[in-house]
């Protein structure tokens, strides 16, 4: 037996579980698809490596499909301020204030798989939600009836199919998309630490030569590091003994790190850059990192992935007559084919366009600042100088950062939808 819906999810991280999310309780079938899940939280267990910076676009995304109460009952750190500088020039710092923005908080560092678990409770409520907890043996694509098995061999066939599956994305590669994609001359190593200070509201980023150095503040008295650098000094900084390992980073990270009490744990990830040569073929859609992956220093990557969803379930639910905003352009009566074109283009248009600004502004910062060219680095002191002083332009850039700014879906732009 041939299970059917109208559209299959192969991906329940977070971008995939937001999306089921945000068609939850709707005339929509939808079919969910995940290898494995996490195991069940508990206040005791150490915080997770993965953690993600969610901005205010993110936050009001997961406060309207209902997941962010079961964030915040978990484990989560609130942040105000964002302060960059670079090695040896505290003098051109620029700090990022809430107080400026005229809002509470900028932002919420939260483990990953705390952001998935509260998504995942939260579907398991929905009526027209079915989760599938296995791996897609092999996927068919056919417009309009695409074909998925599973390892037990149960079938599933949809007429849209979402690649929420990651970087190697079996969707995308089954729908015979392409990349454009290469490898940053960066390994980034994060390390879970606590700290003999108290819970933190500041993130700060170092920039050096090698790459950035980054504090994150968890609850309690921990938080996370990353550590941005070659491959080869990475892969040397994994070869040290704990105490050997402790003092390098005491030495190598600024004064503004509070004493670090013991590691907890590290791992190191290689860093990449990749854009899908389209989004959206006939039945099929690409979101979150198997659309795009890009360089992770100002944390962008899961709130660009949240914005994908959201914008991707406004056209969905637009075209099947549900939810439809007076902006939408498929507001009419009439349902359209959710898995057509001229549903699934409007998503692309908006989307690949704002993913492709962030990912050449992310690159712009990788290419100015990690080096160590003498003139470049004195440009660079007085461009952050500069804007720590403008105020204007710190409201513009930071509006951006916090996705309160641009072209955003409506999940994204307050609180509650009401």
């Amino acid at each position: 037996m041939i299970n059917k819906f109208d559209l299959i999810i192969v991906g329940g991280g977070m971008v995939g579980a937001t999306l089921a999310c945000a068609l939850a309780d709707t005339q929509l079938q939808v079919a969910v698809i995940e290898a494995s899940l996490p195991q069940a939280f508990s206040m005791d267990q150490a915080h997770a490596l993965r953690v993600s910076a969610l901005n205010i676009s993110s936050e009001n995304i997961l406060k309207n499909v209902g997941a962010w109460p079961g964030i915040i009952s978990r484990r989560s750190c609130v942040y105000r301020r964002l302060k960059t500088w670079e090695l040896d020039s505290q003098r051109a710092a620029t700090l990022f204030d809430s107080v400026e923005q005229g809002v509470d908080h900028l932002g919420h560092i939260v483990e990953n798989n705390v952001i998935q678990q509260a998504l995942l409770e939260k579907m398991s409520l929905a009526k027209n939600i079915q989760l599938f907890v296995q791996k897609t043996r092999s996927i068919d694509v056919q417009p309009g009836a695409t074909l998925v098995e599973l390892d037990s061999g149960q079938q599933l066939i949809g007429k849209l199919i979402v690649g929420a599956d990651g970087g190697n994305s079996l969707v995308r590669s089954a729908a015979g998309i392409g990349i454009h994609s290469w490898d940053y001359a960066q390994s980034a190593l994060v390390i879970n630490v606590t700290m003999n200070a108290p819970q933190q509201d500041i993130t700060w980023q170092q920039f050096t030569p090698t790459g950035p150095l980054a504090f994150l503040p968890l609850s309690g008295r921990s938080a996370s590091l990353v550590w941005y650098n070659t491959p080869a000094a990475i892969k040397r900084l994994l070869t040290l003994s704990d105490t050997e390992f402790l003092e390098q980073l005491q030495s190598s990270f600024p004064e503004a790190l509070a004493q670090v009490e013991c590691v907890i744990s590290k791992a190191a990830f290689p860093l990449k850059r990749q854009h899908a040569q389209q989004y959206v073929k006939e039945g099929v859609a690409l979101i979150g990192d198997a659309a795009h992956m890009i360089h992770p220093l100002a944390g962008q990557g899961v709130n660009i992935g949240l914005l994908d969803a959201a914008q991707l379930a406004q056209c969905l639910l637009a075209a099947s007559g549900e939810k439809v905003s007076s902006a939408d352009e498929y507001a009419h009566s009439t349902r359209a084919d959710i898995s057509s074109l001229a549903v699934l283009d409007e998503y692309e248009r908006i989307r690949r366009r704002h993913n492709l600004l962030v990912m050449q502004l992310m690159d712009s910062f990788y290419k100015v600042f990690s080096n160590n060219n003498g003139p470049l680095k004195i440009l660079r002191n007085i461009g952050l100088g500069v804007a720590g002083h403008l105020t204007p332009v710190k409201k513009r850039v930071m509006a951006l950062a916090m996705g309160i700014e641009g072209p955003l879906p409506d999940l994204a732009k307050r609180e509650s939808l009401g």
